[in-house]
């Protein structure tokens, strides 16, 4: 099978997203842009950590870690931490979303 590079995606829970949005409503100071980024990893490490957490989860192979030509940057969270954003820590938001597929039937392993 013919493996391709894994891309980079910036993750952030739904619920933080909800938060900073009532949040940037609710605090009179809070003005402008904010970018809500927990962190910023490949595609093959969230399934990497998938894995860890379900082992029987059948997940693509497709991704691969070999020739990576784009480092992961970071986004400063300095702005959402104003609006009192503690994130949701991706192992976790990715746990809780299988969850809840599991939970409505989306997913059976």
């Amino acid at each position: 099978k013919e493996r391709q590079s894994s891309g980079i995606f910036l993750c952030v829970d739904v619920r933080d997203v909800a938060y900073g949005h009532i949040q940037a409503f609710e605090i009179p100071s809070a003005n402008g842009r904010y970018c809500l980024v927990e962190t910023v990893t490949y595609y093959s490490e969230m399934q990497k950590i998938l894995h860890k957490l379900y082992p029987t989860l059948n997940l693509p192979e497709k991704y691969t870690d070999e020739k990576l030509v784009v480092p992961p940057y970071q986004v400063s969270k300095e702005r959402a931490k104003s609006l009192g954003i503690d994130f949701v820590p991706l192992e976790v938001s990715l746990k809780d979303t299988v969850e809840s597929l599991k939970e409505k039937k989306f997913l059976s392993f």
